[in-house]
């Protein structure tokens, strides 16, 4: 099974490219990203003047003259600052929150589109709750990545700088180098603890979408659940998961302590001992008490968001990982591809042609073994034959969903290997024996076959399917949901929408797969009857189970163990009292005993 995070736990990421990656979702709107930072770094610089104008308002009381004048200006000119840092940061936060949103609009659709177009053996192997919550990690993931881009790293080293410029022109270089130096003490300590911990973190994300997993499977498959009384080995597998996860999260938090601990312990360290060379400095005579309290307020104005710092990068280290997760599923190739200028598929008699075909779900276990046959324009040929013969492979490659192994299929004589998939399903319409409809209502259901046909195209494709009066004795008539998957449906009603929906697309080519399995008697022969109209503008293909409702194809194929063994008419077939004989008479039986 894919999975994006054994590859990042393995170390296989490309941090920087992923950060490029990044920049090209601010190309919309790079206008808006460049005055979002000329906001920022004039926070910064107010941020930066407060402490300044404090000194001046301290030392000021040691005058004097105008000592009611100038505390004035000066406090007009704090308030006015802290007013300048306020209005600039929420005028950053508001400018840039249109480049973030539409980042994570502009991924979550890219990702959306990409997952359509992977083929059908990733969807048949990935697991919908894990995939969904690191899909929902990873594109949440660029915009946090953004917000400590423009909002952590590049405001505390604008700061940082600034503050670093003052000490150096104003003060002894002892104070820019005790102050820097606990500062690259602090993010050495706080890099090397979180590099540490992180793998918990790993183990956290990998047990989360485990736990999140097994509990979308147990609910999707409710009925199965209730039906063999399993509820309990449903809770004790979730259980086992989250039992593993609260052991890791409880370490995870452990050394999270300690790495905090650590941390305002260096930051302590380092404000005692600025303190105390700017303390030494005014008794010596050397620095105002002003000065000491704007050292004071420069450090406290650093160390606060450095304190955030540790968290910062723990952050950008776990958002790095989930943003590796979704680009990976990006740069994931589809297996079935378009070939170079590939052709539309041009449809006029619609004939099918299987030619020596040969297929394989895995390597070591061959499906089809060299499957000839041919529709002609305008018949219907079923296919028939017990579980596991290869019937409904022959849809999903006629789709192809697969590329075969070997030999070729042909629509009008043009290889669907050629022809480009979007012209080559257009034009086929199926109704598959597991229907699964959208959560909406029976009315989107069933026009979702051709969405842009009419409310009495839709009514009368619905009356061929034997659904319509079912669906207006409905309290909500058309409007009525049908629960995910279609579960608040029956089979026999649901199958009868998606018959409704395959009528409605008016295809040139027709693939029934089981289409009558879960209707009664007197349904199914409506339904025949229905299916026989429609069938005489369209070629057909049927697979089935009940040989009663295919008596009337034109040919019929008896498949087994991935070959056709007999094939004809269903009086020649009865004539040769060969496997398909023996499958009638058995089914025959069936039937007189129940």
């Amino acid at each position: 099974m894919f999975t994006a995070r054994d590859e990042i736990e393995h170390g296989n990421r490309n941090d920087w490219d992923n950060l490029r990656r990044i920049l090209t979702y601010l190309k919309a709107y790079r206008g808006r990203a460049i005055f979002a930072l000329l906001c920022l770094i004039a926070a910064k610089w107010a941020n930066i003047g407060v402490p300044l104008v404090l000194r001046d308002i301290i030392d000021s009381f040691d005058s004097s003259t105008q000592i009611l004048v100038l505390p004035v200006s000066l406090l007009l000119a704090y308030g006015a600052l802290k007013l300048a840092n306020s209005l600039f940061s929420e005028l950053r936060d508001t400018v840039f929150a249109r480049v973030r949103y539409h980042a994570m609009r502009q991924l979550s659709n890219q990702v959306l589109e990409h997952l359509h177009n992977l083929s059908l053996r990733f969807h048949l192997e990935r697991k919908t709750g894990a995939i969904s919550r690191d899909l929902e990690r990873g594109t949440r993931s660029v915009s946090t990545m953004m917000n400590f881009l423009v909002f952590s790293f590049i405001p505390i080293f604008v700061e940082f700088t600034l503050v670093a410029v003052i000490l150096l022109a104003n003060y002894d270089v002892i104070f820019t180098l005790i102050t820097f130096g606990t500062i690259l003490i602090y993010v050495a300590f706080t890099v090397a603890i979180s590099n540490w911990r992180i793998s918990y973190r790993h183990d956290m994300n990998r047990l989360d979408s485990e736990a999140n997993s097994h509990a979308f499977d147990s609910l999707i498959n409710y009925e199965t659940v209730k039906y063999f009384n399993n509820e309990s080995l449903e809770l004790t597998r979730y259980d086992k998961t989250l039992s593993e996860w609260e052991a890791v999260a409880v370490k995870s938090q452990s050394s999270m302590s300690l790495l905090n601990f650590g941390q305002n312990a260096i930051i302590g360290i380092g404000v005692t001992v600025v303190m105390f060379f700017a303390a030494s400095q005014v008794v010596d005579k050397q620095m105002s008490i002003g000065d000491l309290v704007m050292v004071n307020a420069f450090m406290l104005q650093l160390f606060i968001p450095l304190g955030a710092l540790g968290i910062i990068y723990r952050q950008f280290k776990y958002t790095l990982a989930d943003m590796d997760l979704v680009f990976k599923l990006l740069t994931k190739e589809p297996e079935i591809q378009n070939i170079d200028q590939a052709k539309e598929l041009e449809v006029g008699k619609a004939s099918i042609s299987f030619e020596d075909v040969h297929f394989a779900y895995q390597a070591d276990r061959e499906i089809l073994k060299g499957v000839s046959f041919t529709v002609p324009a305008g018949q219907t040929v079923a296919v028939v034959g017990h579980s596991g013969a290869g019937k409904s492979t022959l849809a999903r490659l006629l789709f192809r969903f697969y590329d075969v192994s070997a030999g070729k299929i042909t629509v009008d004589d043009q290889n669907i290997h050629d022809v480009t998939q979007d012209s080559l399903r257009k034009a086929i319409g199926i109704v598959p024996q597991d229907t699964v409809l959208f959560n909406d209502t029976i009315r989107y259901n069933i026009q979702y076959g051709n969405l842009d046909a009419s409310e009495t195209e839709v009514k009368e494709a619905a009356a061929l399917a034997q659904i319509e009066t079912f669906i207006e004795s409905l309290p909500d008539g058309w409007d009525t949901k049908v629960g995910e998957r279609g579960l608040k449906l029956s089979g026999g009603e649901k199958q009868r929408v998606a018959i409704a929906r395959a009528i409605l697309k008016r295809p040139d080519i027709l693939v029934f797969d089981e289409a009558t399995s879960s209707l009664d008697s007197s349904t199914e022969q409506a339904i025949q009857q229905t299916l026989k109209q429609v069938s005489t503008t369209t070629t057909t293909m049927v697979v089935a189970h009940r040989l009663s409702t295919i008596i009337d194809a034109d040919q019929i194929l008896v498949m087994d163990g991935g070959k056709i063994i007999e094939r004809g008419s269903h009086s020649e077939l009865m004539q040769k009292k060969g496997e398909y004989r023996r499958m009638w008479d058995l089914q025959q039986e069936a039937a007189e005993e129940s």
